[in-house]
């Protein structure tokens, strides 16, 4: 769908007369916008149309809008801390881009956990497995339930050093700053390595992220909430990612570009690296780090080529990519940028969910033997 659609086509896609449409816009659910040809005329989002029509088309059935939520849909929990919205990341109102420009995950931290100053990660003792070093603090740790705030606060800061430690962070300063000691980048390495960790920070309700805020409506300790989150992340449809693009480069590198897009395509396979169901017209985080780095020649053989066949941009998994071939680093660093600064997000949306007070707890639709079938509605 075109990024900008003109009157008369929203109204065929909808199948609404006008002055629905004038409804839609005055509620904020469709932008609209003067069209630049003809001022007379007026333009409405693309992606703000598609959306809709998915919602008029699902129904509001209970079982169709949890089905829905639960794969793509709405957002099934209110937030007040990420989301993404018109094509870009927003973070208590201000977009993930522009805070990259001029902050470090200290800052963000401070934002997302509504402190008045950064945070500051305390220098924790080396361990190079998250898992276990998580573990080890949730062993410790007391529940999120009636905790006050810088009590959990001072917690998720220890979460964030020792996941940052796990993956080599080492002295001490911002963290951008131990990952460029540890990695011996560059000038430009550690610049590239502090917009990454801002972006990476929070990404609304990914899997891993609900992983989280499941855990935090039980009451689990902090370190336990960011410990289902990296379980969750680590699956190789969520964090593993950017191992699959890899992968996908070798083979693209090794018999060429188009034969290994025919390839991963003839598996049934979408492109690592390539598109992202929320950004329909590419992934701003990765747009801002690639503004400031070149992707070596295979990788932007890869790129030219994807767009070519398919007209997909490259996402984050890609930047993250082009950042490790350029500086070296080392292997599985982009996953440890990932999980760095998702523990971020991941302690404002434990924190959000603490105040909440409720637990989240989907229903199920039996569709086993004996059940009454997926149509029926459970009481």
């Amino acid at each position: 769908m075109r990024e900008w659609m003109t009157r008369e086509e929203v109204l065929a896609k909808l199948g609404v007369r006008p002055q629905t449409l004038y409804a839609y816009v005055s509620r904020g659910q469709i932008e609209r916008r003067a069209d630049p040809a003809d001022p007379r005329r007026s333009l409405y989002r693309g992606d703000d149309i598609l959306a809709l029509a998915d919602r008029r088309a699902r129904g509001r059935r209970p079982t169709s809008v949890a089905a829905s939520t639960l794969a793509w849909g709405e957002p099934v929990i209110p937030t007040a801390i990420a989301t993404v919205t018109h094509g870009e990341l927003i973070y208590r109102g201000e977009t993930a881009t522009a805070l990259a420009a001029r902050m470090g995950l200290e800052e963000v931290a401070a934002l997302l956990w509504e402190q008045p100053d950064a945070v500051l990660f305390p220098v924790t003792v080396a361990c190079d497995d998250p898992f276990q070093a998580l573990a080890e603090l949730a062993a410790k740790a007391r529940s999120l339930i009636g905790r006050p705030l810088p009590k959990l606060v001072n917690e998720g800061a220890m979460c964030v050093a020792a996941m940052a430690s796990a993956f080599g962070a080492v002295g001490t300063g911002p963290i951008h700053r131990r990952l460029s000691t540890a990695w011996s980048l560059d000038s430009e390495g550690e610049e590239l390595v502090r917009r990454a960790l801002v972006l990476l920070a929070d990404h609304e309700l990914n899997p891993s992220t609900f992983s989280v805020r499941v855990a935090a409506s039980t009451g689990a300790g902090m370190p336990a909430c960011i410990l289902a989150g990296l379980a969750t992340l680590s699956g190789p449809r969520h964090g593993g990612a950017g191992a699959a693009l890899e992968s996908f480069l070798i083979e693209a590198i090794n018999i060429g570009a188009d034969a290994a897009i025919e390839r991963w395509l003839a598996r049934g396979q979408g492109l690592p690296g390539f598109g992202h169901p929320l950004y329909p017209y590419g992934d701003p985080r990765a747009r801002a780090l690639l503004g400031h780095i070149q992707p070596d020649e295979e990788l932007a053989r890869l790129r030219d080529a994807v767009m070519d066949i398919l007209g997909q941009g490259p996402n984050i998994d890609f930047a993250l990519l082009a950042i490790a071939r350029r500086h070296l680093l080392p292997p599985r660093s982009g996953f440890g940028l990932f999980a760095i600064a998702r523990t971020v997000g991941w302690v404002a949306h434990a924190i959000e969910q603490a105040s909440n007070g409720a637990i989240i707890r989907p229903r199920a639709r039996y569709e086993g033997k004996g059940g009454t079938g997926p149509s029926s509605e459970s009481p």
